[in-house]
């Protein structure tokens, strides 16, 4: 077996007292593709720059073939001391390398190469400093999120770019789409420890699941073990006193392992205010058009909004998303056409651009207002350290400015600000980026059960499958079209995904070839088919998405129905009655006090256990169920 070309083993490192890795391997070989995974927080990014040789572990050793090419994408690149882009993404490329590489990969991420870049947005920051890492085509590529800030037409050229590489890849995102096509294997960060998993992402979250409950098999089996040792402890027959000692030292051994076992990191418990229902009719648009010059940004577009209704705007970098969501809420005039509000509206924005926060605001303060120690929920007020809780921040961060948060950390602060306030109208703009994969199945649980409406913006392929009920997409030209479901029914649909950006920017971004024929920028059909106030979303595709739709409905009973939206309370009732359960078994003295009550309650939390998985494998099966209808 060939030797890798970069191993980290048994990394340790610890920051302000805590430990972060405790354990941690990495082992790349040639032209591996690895996806390292991991909560918010757990070291994924850390254990990338120990691999880059950016930052230096406490224990561990580290060890890079001789002369092997190591090229690292941080999330927040530093382009000071360039003075342009060109310089900046040349500068990574060594002798012997294609100068025109550094030039075309900016090209294809939508930069010139001349600016300055301190003109730089955070997001151009991050396309000039991909176009530095790829350029060399290195030995081995290290790339933290990649796709945040990118656009569907640059992701899907990413994906394709990388799939064609010779480099070995090791590979942090939030985008389960872009895992799952891009890794063969897996590096899982938990609770200090790397495990690996020779299959790609697609398979993570089963076999996550498993070590999950194989471990929860293992303490069970610890506690019964001392259940055990605690019982002869007590009655058994007293025999030789180093015999006696030997298992008293066992015992003691015994409980400080089940004392020093760390569970999986708790969930995001995500709510969001709510307020009054809104009217049934939230948006409508009639023929609404902005130009900003040469060409419209925006051209003759409708659509009508419902409550309830979960509406994602899809296009590439510079299609118009922010024009046209800002004029169907109300924030900026359109040239021509109207824009109706409906009744009892209370808008809450969450914006996910970094600048949005304050660097040297703390925690406290930008969940507070900057003043006091109460949040302002809609249901009254609540101290904020218990807030933070919900968000998985320690109550030690409360004080913690924003500019010491990690990428992830941010997310989930922007998230919690925005869910504090009551709503019935939620505008997402770019919500996914740098969230850990447990977080985001939570936010996409909280949207899905929101009665009120959404409108989004997100290029994550696979969120916008899972929460969407209608694409309005950017066609080209000024020219938007409203299509049923998430982005795989709209391509299936339309026949091709986002154009890629030159198509775009030259009006070359149309559907089909029906499409051309009828008009290319401010047809009749827009005006008519383009959205929901002209009738069908995007005609017989729209008919047959509904028509799938109502085949769905039907494939469950109305009892099925109705245990399936009772089932999560009740698994959640008999979660939080084990969890009761299991901190009174935790008392080291309690058999010995009590071992009637010890019994019983053993008795009742197996009892409990049987029917969480019960009701959790029903639960699973009706979802299913539904899914496939």
């Amino acid at each position: 077996m060939a030797p890798p070309l970069l191993h980290l083993r048994d990394i340790a490192l610890t920051f302000g007292g805590t430990p972060l890795l405790t354990s941690a391997e990495l082992q790349v070989g040639e032209g591996e593709r690895i996806g390292l995974v991991g909560r918010n927080g757990s070291g994924k990014s850390t254990l990338l720059k120990i691999a880059a040789g950016l930052v230096e572990a406490d224990a561990g050793e580290r060890f890079v073939q001789p002369g092997r090419t190591i090229r690292y994408l941080p999330q927040e690149p530093d382009l000071t001391g360039f003075a342009t882009v060109l310089d900046y993404a040349s500068g990574g490329l060594a002798p012997g390398d294609e100068p025109y590489r550094a030039q075309y990969l900016l090209d294809v991420l939508g930069l010139r190469g001349d600016e300055d870049p301190a003109t730089l947005s955070g997001g151009e920051k991050r396309r000039a400093a991909l176009a530095r890492t790829l350029a060399p085509e290195p030995d081995i590529l290290l790339l933290d999120e990649p796709t945040n800030h990118l656009d569907l037409p640059a992701i899907e050229w990413l994906e394709s770019e990388l799939s064609s590489m010779k480099s070995a890849l090791v590979l942090i995102s939030h985008d389960r789409r872009f895992l799952a096509d891009l890794t063969r294997a897996t590096v899982w960060i938990d609770r200090g420890v790397g495990r690996r998993h020779d299959r790609g992402f697609a398979h993570f979250e089963a076999w996550r699941d498993e070590v999950f409950e194989q471990e929860e098999r293992d303490q069970q089996k610890l506690a019964q073990k001392i259940k055990r040792e605690e019982h002869w402890m007590t009655y058994g027959v007293t025999a030789r006193r180093k015999r006696n000692m030997r298992r008293v030292r066992e015992l003691a051994d015994l409980r400080a392992q089940k004392k020093a076992h760390r569970g999986p990191q708790g969930n995001v418990r995500m709510t969001v205010g709510e307020t009054e229902v809104s009217g049934k009719r939230v948006i409508e648009a009639q023929a609404i058009s902005k130009d900003f010059g040469p060409g419209p940004v925006v051209d003759t577009f409708s659509t009508r909004i419902l409550r309830g209704d979960r509406v994602a705007l899809v296009g590439a970098n510079g299609a118009g998303k922010t024009t046209l969501l800002k004029m169907l809420t109300g924030a900026l005039e359109p040239d021509s056409g109207t824009v109706i509000l409906g009744s009892g509206l209370t808008m809450v924005t969450m914006d996910q651009s970094r600048e949005a926060l304050k660097k040297d605001e703390t925690v406290s303060e930008i969940l507070t207002g900057g003043g006091g120690d109460q949040v302002m929920l809609s249901d009254g007020p609540r101290h904020v350290v218990s807030y933070m809780k919900d968000f998985l921040f320690s109550p030690e961060q409360a004080r913690t400015p924003v500019s010491a948060l990690s990428g992830g950390e941010r997310g989930r602060l922007l998230l919690a600000r925005a869910l504090a306030r009551a709503s019935n109208l939620l505008v997402l703009d770019e919500p996914t980026n740098d969230l850990d994969l447990e977080t985001l199945d939570l936010l996409q649980e909280m949207l899905a059960d929101y009665p009120g409406t959404v409108l989004l913006v997100s290029h994550d392929r696979d969120f916008l499958d899972r929460v969407a009920t209608s694409v309005v997409f950017a066609e080209g030209k000024g020219v938007w079209r409203e299509y049923a479901g998430g982005y795989s029914d709209m391509i299936a649909q339309r026949g091709a995904g986002v154009a890629a950006r030159k198509s775009v920017t030259e009006g070359g971004g149309r559907a089909k070839a029906s499409d051309d024929k009828s008009g290319g920028n401010s047809s009749a059909n827009d005006k008519t088919g383009g959205g929901k106030a002209g009738g069908a979303k995007a005609g017989a595709g729209a008919e047959k998405a509904s028509g799938d739709g109502a085949k769905k409905k039907s494939k469950l009973t109305f009892s099925q129905q109705h245990q399936l939206k009772s089932l999560p309370k009740e698994i959640e009732k008999l979660g939080a009655e084990i969890g009761k359960l299991q901190g009174e078994l935790e008392d080291p003295n309690l058999y010995a006090r009590e071992p009637k009550r010890f019994d019983t309650l053993m008795a009742k939390l197996s009892d409990l256990q049987t029917k969480l998985a019960t009701a959790e494998e029903t639960w699973l099966e009706l979802e299913m169920l539904a899914e496939e209808g």
